[in-house]
């Protein structure tokens, strides 16, 4: 931890950028967006890295697990950013994906000094959630050495936990810490380490792919369809009954009383109707299946 943090690839100048303050808002523009470009390139080198780490998260899932991402800062704040939404696009229960940042949820909008430099309280966040053998940990630090993560890591092993690293450096402290180093370096920032920049795009879009990937893995996901959104608002119910339709077939208005008679969840309406049975059935035959619409049909 005594390393030279300006040694760091993201702490350094990037020379495109040394007349930011005197270039035009479209010449600043530009270079943002041709730096932003240089990010999805940056994580192909590591796609054996993130699939890795997927199979991990999915043999924990199918054992009753959850994914636990933890960070600080933008890393942390990422996190949690990914685990909200897993809830309404895939129907997860609010405990089986979480975000856990330095300093607890105050940190998502005000940062909490020092909350970052503790490596006891990673751990003993995790002791707090229960943490378990089944689970699978994801520390998330742009840097590669927060101490907070490292922390976390360290007790997540203890437990038998899954371990995953991602950071935005090479040769990363973390990565020593972990079953599963990802390491992405999208390079210099246009804002010299601000790292909510081009490493929290590269984080971010990692984090896609981990959780995305996962919940197609286990069933989340008919053809290229999120069947386990909850229809909780209008645009959602929406959204539920053109899923049905592109799955089926069927016109709008079947759709709808489809969804109705399958008491408006997707899954049993496709199956319903693909496999022209009862809800009744449709709902015996998806849990048989562990709610997997193609072993159901």
């Amino acid at each position: 931890m005594k390393a030279d943090i300006n040694q760091l690839t993201t702490e350094s100048r990037n020379p495109a950028s040394n007349h930011l303050d005197e270039m035009s808002v479209l010449a600043i523009a530009q270079l943002m967006n041709q730096e932003d470009a240089k990010v999805s390139q940056s994580i192909a080198p590591q796609l054996p890295q993130i699939a890795a780490a997927i199979d991990l998260i999915v043999k924990g899932f199918k054992a009753g697990g959850r994914l636990i991402y933890m960070g600080a800062g933008t890393s942390g704040r990422l996190g949690v950013l990914d685990a909200a939404e897993c809830v309404p696009t895939f129907g997860t229960d609010p405990s089986m994906v979480q975000g856990l940042i330095a300093g607890g949820a105050q940190a998502m909008t005000v940062a909490v000094e020092g909350a970052e430099d503790d490596f006891k309280l990673g751990g003993q966040d995790l002791k707090a959630l229960k943490l378990t053998a089944n689970d699978a940990v994801v520390g998330l630090a742009a840097s590669g050495r927060t101490p907070y993560v490292i922390g976390a890591l360290d007790y997540a092993h203890e437990i038998g936990a899954a371990t995953i690293s991602l950071a935005c450096n090479a040769s990363a402290l973390i990565s020593q810490h972990a079953q599963v180093a990802i390491e992405v370096t999208p390079g210099p920032e246009v804002l010299s380490g601000s790292t909510r920049l081009k490493a929290g795009t590269a984080e971010k879009m990692v984090l896609n792919m981990l959780s995305t990937i996962s919940m197609v893995k286990i069933g989340k996901v008919y053809h290229n369809l999120m069947v386990d959104v909850k229809p909780t608002n209008e645009k959602l119910v929406i959204r539920a009954k053109h899923m049905i339709e592109l799955a089926t077939g069927v016109s709008a208005d079947e759709a709808s009383e489809l969804f109705t008679a399958a008491n408006q969840n997707v899954k049993t309406a496709i199956v319903m109707n693909l496999a022209n049975v009862s809800v009744t059935e449709a709902e015996q035959r998806l849990q048989r299946a562990h709610g997997v619409v193609r072993d159901a049909l």
